[in-house]
């Protein structure tokens, strides 16, 4: 008898959570919403609400609410990895983030096994070299930018002695090591690859290795978070160098770091959001500004918004959620997708096709200037 109740009161409970569970399509926000990239994490959380809010305006996607669950990763891969669990348990369909490659190779394995979708920034290559399925990367991989890189630094500028600078995390490594093998494939002369601990803020004894080096040219391939004081430093020591960071260095907190210094400086990244040409990012970005008071952080938030859009599409077209038949219908598109970022089109393994690249120049007000475009 207490067994038939017990089976009445949890067939009951199953009923009334049903109808919860099939009116809305859970997206996981896995972001360093806290900690050194919280700036960034924050963007890219920010951008999946609204447009979860936009989508959900005009009826949601298969009739379905879409709902946003965020979970802090802090930009650790201890916390990453307990993030993923959390937002599986969740019921996410898929996830957006993380912002640093560390953080989305932390999680990649446990969304593979529960076949949920993760749509990352991460520029790594290790991040498409696993064969999951699961995993499309809205951004392009460091091979890439370190193609793009070498070509500049050497046969356009044709500096003579060059600096290839990292911290030890996944992403910053990988485009470095990248970077050196191009610029070497070159002809080019690297006359020092050295390395900095994330964070420690004082970074003169590297610098003052490189300084004894003589380069004309320092490529940094870390977040923004050091690069800003990496340049103040630099300056500091009378080291005349150029210097060039990476992609993850293209964030206003660079300049703020430099202060002063900021100015000579060069970024190299895809175009910057106000850059953007398309109706559609246009509208994301004024909608944004018109939400949040600011603009997206940088082009991250956004590459990451489009992944989301690119999933949830393909639910849509397939009609029903299916993240199998979704991946499948992502990896086998004929026409590219319109983004707020560009065309969206994955190949087999992953990667987003195409990638275009810019080097700016920071001026004495800490504004842009395009230096090169590809």
């Amino acid at each position: 008898m207490k067994f038939a109740k017990m089976l009445l009161a949890l067939t009951a409970i199953a009923l009334l959570a049903a109808p919860a569970i099939a009116d809305t399509i859970k997206v996981g926000v896995q972001a360093p919403i806290t900690g050194s990239y919280a700036n960034e994490g924050q963007g890219i959380e920010n951008g999946a609400r609204l447009l979860a809010e936009q989508l959900n305006s005009k009826g949601g996607v298969l009739g379905k609410q879409v709902e946003v669950i965020a979970c802090d990763d802090q930009g650790t891969a201890m916390a990453a990895a307990i993030c993923a669990k959390d937002l599986v348990n969740k019921g996410v369909k898929l996830v957006v983030g993380s912002y640093t490659s560390t953080c989305a190779e932390a999680a990649q394995k446990t969304y593979f096994k529960a076949g949920v979708l993760q749509t990352s920034d991460g520029t790594a290559d290790s991040l498409t070299e696993k064969g999951y399925w699961t995993f499309l990367r809205n951004s392009f991989p460091n091979s890439a930018e370190a193609e793009f890189v070498a070509n500049y630094l050497v046969n356009i500028k044709k500096y003579q002695r060059i600096v290839v600078l990292s911290d030890f995390s996944t992403y910053a490594d990988g485009l470095a090591n990248a970077a050196e093998a191009a610029v070497k494939e070159l002809g080019g002369n690297v006359v020092s690859r050295d390395k900095i601990k994330a964070d420690s803020q004082n970074f003169t004894p590297v610098l003052t290795n490189i300084k004894s080096k003589h380069p004309d040219a320092i490529f940094f391939a870390g977040y923004y978070s050091d690069g800003g004081q990496l340049r103040s430093q630099q300056m500091a020591l009378g080291i005349k160098a150029d210097f060039y960071g990476g992609d993850a260095n293209d964030n206003p907190d660079f300049v703020k770091l430099a202060g002063s210094a900021a100015e000579g400086a060069f970024i190299i990244n895809v175009p910057e959001p106000a850059a953007l040409p398309t109706p559609i990012a246009k509208s994301f970005i004024a909608d944004y500004q018109k939400k949040y008071g600011e603009m997206p952080p940088s082009i991250w938030g956004l590459m990451n918004i489009d992944g989301m859009r690119a999933i949830l599409h393909a639910f849509e077209q397939n009609g029903d959620t299916d993240t199998k038949k979704a991946a499948e219908y992502l990896h086998n598109l004929t026409t590219p997708l319109d983004g707020i970022t560009g065309p969206i089109a994955f190949a087999e393994d992953g990667n987003r096709k195409g990638g275009a690249y810019v080097v700016k120049r920071i001026q004495a007000d800490g504004s842009y200037i395009n230096e090169y475009v590809q």
